[in-house]
């Protein structure tokens, strides 16, 4: 049952992210237990242009971490010169650590 929800909420929100993008890159999050990743995809070229992981950044708790990768995740994207991407939270609910990424990414200078 709990399978079948993410995988219907992960093809929504994938639907939309797809729909808005246009030329775009893509700002996909994937988010274990213990850590949080994050990666900004051209689905064009089929490949990764950043990438951080909390595994690298360890800071508080595990919300504080996420907001650690967000602006990690920003300072290396705009480094390589992008800054207009589409944010997709998969399956996952934009609520805790995947919204302070996502704010944290945001405040770092990125526009989604």
């Amino acid at each position: 049952m709990a399978t079948q929800t993410m995988i219907r909420r992960k093809l929504r929100a994938r639907r939309k992210v797809r729909t808005a993008a246009g030329e775009r890159l893509r700002l996909s999050v994937y988010r274990s237990s213990k850590h949080i990743y994050a990666q900004i995809i051209d689905d064009s070229k089929g490949i990764t242009v950043a990438a951080a992981t909390s595994a690298a950044v360890k800071s508080g708790n595990k919300t504080d971490t996420a907001a650690a990768v967000g602006k990690a995740l920003a300072a290396v994207a705009l480094e390589k010169g992008v800054k207009q991407v589409v944010f997709d939270r998969g399956s996952y609910r934009y609520h805790g650590r995947v919204k302070a990424l996502a704010d944290a990414a945001r405040e770092g200078g990125l526009d989604f």
